[in-house]
Order: structure tokens, then sequence, then C-alpha cells
């Protein structure tokens, strides 16, 4: 049985079952004037988990995108909520994730304050909503979030984990030469 989940500006959410499994189902909000955006998710979707990126994509028919529902925490709440170590691992996931998505050229904008773009499950991240996605020759989804770490570092110490001052040189240096070598620079500017 559908039921409402979440309201945006975009779209509409519900909770559905598909073949057994509780899912999202995402629908165009009535209000939005973006014209596709939905179909737009799902074909980004489709694409980022051939990576391991994202939800598992269902189906897309009739303008609904069917995937996995992530019951997971919203980023900042595992980060008061979890060791130093458990952090330091997502957070190395989340920025091979962004690696990839920059690799393969896609921008998912909204990086640079992803709080409700990034669920964790089981110490795994997840990234969702990716109706905003699109293909640029200068991706940002990393020195957008080193941006948004650098901001976090006062919640981050906390728990013990050093954001480096640092860390947004290693960025502007990332941005012009994004390569593996270029984010291991970044990485090392978080302990």
């Amino acid at each position: 049985m559908r039921e409402l989940f979440a309201k945006g500006k975009r779209g509409v959410v519900y909770l559905d079952d598909y073949k057994g499994e509780r899912i999202i189902v995402k629908v165009k909000n009535p209000s939005s004037q973006a014209a596709g955006r939905i179909a737009i998710e799902a074909d980004f979707l489709k694409k980022l988990n051939e990576k391991g990126i994202g939800p598992r994509f269902y189906y897309f028919k009739d303008d609904e995108l069917g995937r996995e529902f992530i019951d997971g925490e919203m980023f900042e709440d595992y980060l008061a909520s979890h060791t130093k170590e458990e952090i330091l691992s997502v957070l190395v996931d989340l920025f091979n994730q962004l690696f990839v998505m920059d690799q393969l050229k896609i921008n998912k904008e909204e990086m640079h304050r992803p709080v409700k773009h990034i669920l964790v499950r089981k110490d795994k991240p997840y990234l969702i909503d990716f109706e905003r996605c699109h293909y640029t020759e200068k991706p940002q989804n990393i020195t957008q979030f080193v941006q948004y770490l650098v901001k976090l570092s006062p919640q981050l110490s906390e728990k013990d984990v050093r954001v480096s001052h640092t860390i947004l040189d290693k960025a502007k240096k990332y941005k012009k030469e994004q390569t593996l070598t270029s984010l291991k620079h970044i990485l090392v500017e978080i302990s």
C-alpha cells in the first residue's frame, strides 16, 4: 500500500511494496515547473548503479521512478552517533563514490550542502536524489564536498576527526587535475 513519505520542490516520494520489498516511488510534484526531472534521475541512477553508487534502480514507467528504500541515518545524524573510525571509513567511501562521478563527468550538484542527499545504512553511505545531475567537463562533486566538510569541522572535531585547514588548497589542485593522486592528497588532510 502506497503511503506518502516526503514532498520536495520537484518530486513527491512514496513508500510502496515491489516484489516483496519496501521501495521508494518518486513522482513529479504537480506544482513543479521542472520538466523531466524524474526521468533524468532514473537515467543517472541506472548509470551510477553500474558503478555501485546510489540505491538500486528498479523501474521507470509512467513517469514514476521506483528505487531501493534506504532505511538509514542522515549523514550529520550519523556523525553524532558513531565512532571516529566508522566516520573516517564512511568519508573515504563517499570520496571514492564522488571521484567515480567526477571521472564519469557527472555533476550531482548540492554536494556543498548535501544534508538530505547522503544516507548511511550499516556504515555504508548512499547518495540519493539525482534529479539535478548533469554532464559537465568540470564536475565539482569532490570540491563541493570538501567545502561542506570544512563547514562541518566543529562537529567532526567533537568525534576527534580532524579536517586540516590546508584541505581547501588540495581541493583547488584537485579541481585542476582530477586524478586519483589528487584525491589521495585530499584524503590525507582528514584524520
